[in-house]
């Protein structure tokens, strides 16, 4: 079967804007700078395509806006909020944002949930988030935090999931990532995002920590499968990256937005790694 269908500047449909630009957190933490005139360089670059969002914290608001006056973008920063304010700070830091129309395009606002994922705080941050604005909310992985992945697409949301950290608690196992994907296709029309240490396309084990490291590739090949009713344990443990590559070339423009449609994106400290490994398996 034939690679999808053309997407933004010649990317394919699959990973049309699935890799959102989070510079300037762990592990790369780069300077305000730095982050910037990265992001702009690979916007304007070749694989723009499949380049997402910026994330920046509430906190670091008025040092982005700092820095983009003086870049004086052509087009407003595609930016996701991230909130790091506690959910009464949501209001002013939003307001912020849409102050500064000419440079900045609010589309996402990110947040923790509280350990017990409360109804009611849910329906403030859909109260304090623009209708037109995504709203991703992280339920803490633990007992019982399926029922919080649940309560979150209720209330209009996508669920994050983090696949990794500085500690090996931080990476949620196969089953755990299985029966989260489970969750969220079983509901209809629920999205999710993914973040931390999915910087390469295929599974694999860091020689300088240890750690097995989830594939962003296994995700997408997993959430076919879950649409699909395959093995999605088998696509989320597979360290085979041709195998995994030829199985994302197979699909279908209609299945390739469906799983997009699924698998919304997922932030990536570096853009250059995860456009070389699609390179590199004939993905782009």
């Amino acid at each position: 079967m034939e690679l999808t269908p053309p997407g933004p500047r010649g990317i394919p449909p699959l990973f049309a804007r699935l890799v959102d630009d989070s510079a300037l957190f762990p592990p790369g933490e780069a300077s305000m700078p730095e982050a910037l005139r990265a992001h702009f360089a690979s916007r304007a670059g070749e694989h723009s395509g499949v380049l997402g969002v910026f994330l920046c914290q509430a906190s670091r608001l008025p040092e982005l806006i700092t820095e983009l006056i003086k870049i004086k973008p052509k087009e407003p920063l595609p930016l996701s909020l991230i909130i790091d304010t506690g959910l009464g700070g949501v209001p002013k830091a939003i307001s912020i944002v849409e102050s500064r129309s000419e440079i900045l395009s609010l589309r996402m606002v990110e947040m923790p949930a509280p350990s017990d994922v409360d109804e009611v705080w849910l329906e403030r941050v859909s109260e304090f988030v623009p209708e037109d604005v995504i709203r991703v909310v992280e339920p803490r992985r633990g007992v019982g935090w399926l029922d919080g992945v649940r309560k979150v697409i209720e209330h209009g949301s996508w669920p994050k999931i983090r696949c990794g950290g500085k500690a090996g608690e931080n990476f949620p196992s196969v089953d755990e990532v299985a029966d989260f994907l489970a969750v969220v296709s079983g509901s209809t029309g629920a999205s999710f995002k993914a973040t931390n240490s999915l910087h390469r396309a295929v599974r694999h084990t860091e020689e300088s920590s240890g750690f097995t490291h989830h594939g962003f590739l296994n995700l997408i090949v997993a959430s076919a499968r879950c649409l699909s009713g395959g093995d999605v344990r088998a696509a989320l443990e597979s360290t085979d990256g041709a195998a995994l590559a030829a199985e994302a070339k197979g699909m279908s423009e209609p299945a390739a937005k469906a799983v997009r449609g699924l698998f919304a994106s997922y932030a990536a400290a570096s853009f250059d790694e995860p456009v070389a490994d699609l390179g590199e398996l004939g993905l782009l």
